[in-house]
């Protein structure tokens, strides 16, 4: 943790109440936690807009985009505009994901007006100088060839296509080399113009500031840009390829696995359970089932885990382990027998009351910086939820009961089959 990220968690009993909600005076609204124990102040945002914008047969623009907007701005080449951070100790970022394209400030207070300024040439001048994208390009190009001997890249690669054809999600986020080289100047200026928008952006501050002079800097940064753009409807993803193998030949030692199915959308009354349910089956612990029955009693893999991951357009629930080649087939059958086992019994009360006393007790560890409070400030916004999410959310985990767990689990698991993808030379799939 460095000095710029300390500032002083949320106070536990009512997270929520620290939370300052306002409108600047173009409209756009901001959630602040004032926070003077430090002079420091993270500012995080995002945009509707991801990865599933990008340009037919230009997978990748979007990133690229979200790579160059601080590589030069205003009448700052990429060099000097790199000196103006410095200078300041100044740190931007921005991130693009399926579904939003993320921004990120930190700052010293004492040279916030400089860090908000730098911060409006990237959102209104960046330069997109063709130097910049080519280094960028070069840059991308170099990962992509790395992930063309990666097993997890080629697993996770083939694991996408099969649960998402013919949608969006299914395609390269970071791009191909084929889609990569295509991307032109002219599809980065429209992506910026119709992604960055004040229509619906979300926006959250934790700092030594207050919410009057935050809506200055916030309409200083943001009231420049569009209302709207011009983006794509994005239909939902339905869950495809279940009970299907999908194998990808590595010549490896190793067969690196992926597995998934149909998970619960984040707004769903059982979604909670299910988090639960995943928990105590894969989440990362070493009190998870697969844990216990791959790595600790079979030695069959270093880690195994599950998850639910959810998106604006899907819900998954997914896996991965990787094994020796000739380990792989017992190593996917001994996940399956545990799932099924899970979804034909449900968990035990011990396993349940360790899934809540975790669950619980580890989501402090969210807010123990203000870079962590800014996200899940700004996640909860992109999702819907209430700034009294932050009290509830707890209790919700200890209401969960043996029988809802039960419900849950036969309603993720009972009579469904795995999609796996696999890449290596797993012998015997």
């Amino acid at each position: 943790m460095t000095a710029m990220d300390k500032v002083s968690t949320l106070p536990p009993a009512s997270r929520s109440s620290t939370v300052q909600k306002f409108r600047t005076p173009a409209g756009l609204e901001c959630w602040l936690v004032e926070d003077y124990a430090v002079p420091l102040v993270a500012f995080d945002f995002a945009f509707r807009g991801g990865n599933t914008h990008d340009p037919q047969g230009r997978d990748g623009a979007t990133s690229m985009l979200a790579a160059l907007l601080d590589e030069g701005a205003g009448d700052m080449n990429a060099d000097a505009f790199h000196r103006a951070l410095d200078e300041k100790a100044v740190e931007i970022s921005y991130s693009a994901d399926r579904d939003l394209f993320n921004g990120r400030l930190k700052t010293l207070t004492r040279h916030i007006d400089v860090a908000f300024d730098l911060l409006r040439l990237t959102v209104n001048e960046a330069r997109l100088d063709v130097d910049a994208i080519e280094r960028v390009r070069s840059q991308m190009i170099a990962g992509l060839k790395r992930e063309l001997k990666d097993p997890d890249a080629l697993a996770g690669k083939a694991f996408r296509e099969a649960v998402f054809p013919n949608h969006p999600y299914g395609r390269a986020g970071r791009g191909t080399l084929e889609s990569v080289a295509q991307i032109t100047r002219e599809d980065l200026v429209a992506l910026r113009r119709n992604i960055m928008t004040r229509g619906d952006i979300k926006i959250a501050c934790v700092g030594a500031i207050d919410a009057a002079r935050l809506a200055k800097l916030i309409d200083h940064v943001f009231a420049p840009l569009p209302a709207t753009g011009d983006l794509k409807v994005i239909a939902d993803a339905p869950i495809a390829g279940m009970g299907e193998r999908k194998i990808v030949d590595v010549d490896v030692p190793q067969s690196t696995i992926r597995f998934g199915l149909p998970g619960i959308v984040r707004k769903d009354p059982d979604y909670m359970i299910a988090t639960v349910v995943n928990h105590i089956l894969g989440g990362g612990v070493f009190s998870a089932r697969l844990f216990k029955e791959v790595r600790e009693k079979r030695g069959l893999a270093y880690s195994v885990h599950s998850q639910l991951a959810n998106w604006e357009h899907a819900a998954l629930f997914s896996g991965g382990t990787s094994t020796k080649n000739e380990r792989a087939a017992e190593s996917l059958q001994v996940i399956e027998e545990e799932i099924a086992k899970l979804a034909a019994d449900g968990p035990t009360e011990e396993e349940l009351d360790k899934a809540k006393k975790y669950l619980t007790g580890s989501y402090v560890l969210r807010f123990d910086t203000s870079t962590k409070i800014c996200d899940q400030l700004v996640h909860l916004q992109t999702e819907g939820f209430p700034v009294e999410y932050l009290d509830e959310r707890n209790a919700l985990i200890n209401a969960v009961t043996l029988d809802d767990t039960r419900r849950v689990a036969k309603r993720l698991f009972d009579g469904k089959k795995l999609l796996v993808a696999v890449a290596g030379r797993p012998e015997g799939m």
